[in-house]
């Protein structure tokens, strides 16, 4: 199977005709038909019903389409970051990161690093679930992390980056947007948004709140999801101060409890490049410098 036959299938699968298929593609509609059979030759089964000129999917075809378009995403992500890479960089430091939002900074460090190491690629990748697993299979050189996710693991050196407190979400026109400080007892009679992946540290304060008998909840599957929810005033939610852009459309208001958390970077024990060690500099250094930064 080659890249070629892949894009068929998919124009295909799309149009359902073969000869707007291949004229969408700018070949014969021989050759295009052609190449279709073979493929169906060398997966093992019928990919298209023919009527004519005409083609339907059959249900297997179908599934096998579906992991395919997601296979050629990827392959032309590949593909593309491959061609930049070989353009202008020796070296690349892949960072894993669960939302783009997660490090503030790190678009800041990344322009200062490429002063002092324009050969260098830094590639982020968001992976809102797995990163961790991905990383320790060294898909990733540097992870962001929870202090609680970091216990125990073996082969990594563990780099302490900031504490994050936690913070109230809510639409600037709410009350509670006024205040500097927002307590339990602001939250009586609120609907307040849960889950979505909260860290250990966010559940118990949400587990408490909901445990005094006096706040609504309302299950929201993931932050953005959240965010929504706030944003439709269905509620206001709790979280890390981490997650916050800063682009002023909540207002975030500290909230009052002891629980905050650890944020840190992971990098692989056997990765001993200068490079990535200056990368880490920069960005630990904007983060110490930051002391009046809301975090």
């Amino acid at each position: 199977m080659n890249t070629k036959q892949i894009d068929y299938c998919i124009e295909l699968s799309r149009t359902l005709n073969f000869s707007r298929a291949a004229e969408n593609l700018f070949v014969s509609q021989p050759t295009f038909s052609y190449q279709i059979r073979l493929l169906e030759e060398e997966v093992g089964f019928q990919i298209f019903y023919r009527n004519g000129k005409g083609a339907e999917l059959t249900p297997a075809g179908s599934q096998f389409v579906t992991y395919l378009a997601g296979m050629r995403e990827e392959l032309k992500r590949a593909i593309e970051q491959g061609q930049n890479f070989s353009a202008r960089f020796t070296d690349n430091i892949s960072i894993s990161l669960m939302v783009r939002q997660t490090l503030y900074f790190l678009p800041e460090a990344m322009r200062l690093f490429q002063e002092s190491d324009p050969e260098v690629q830094i590639t982020p990748m968001f992976q809102y679930e797995g990163g961790m697993e991905s990383f320790l299979r060294g898909d990733a050189d540097v992870l962001f992390a929870l202090k609680d996710q970091t216990r125990h693991l073996s082969g990594v050196t563990v780099h302490d980056l900031f504490d994050s407190h936690i913070y109230l979400i809510a639409e600037r026109e709410d009350p509670l947007a006024a205040k500097n400080l927002v307590t339990e007892s602001d939250l009586y009679g609120r609907t307040l948004m849960v889950g979505g992946g909260s860290p250990p540290a966010l559940r118990s304060v949400q587990q408490r709140l909901i445990a005094s008998g006096r706040i609504s909840y309302f299950n929201s599957a993931d932050h953005d999801t959240t965010l929504t929810n706030v944003a439709a005033g269905r509620g206001v939610c709790l979280a890390p101060g981490f997650l916050n852009d800063h682009s002023g459309q909540f207002a975030w208001i500290p909230f009052d409890c002891e629980e905050s958390f650890r944020c840190q970077l992971l990098t692989h024990k056997t990765d001993g490049r200068e490079s990535l060690n200056r990368f880490l500099s920069i960005l630990k250094k904007l983060y110490s410098d930051a002391v009046a930064f809301p975090l």
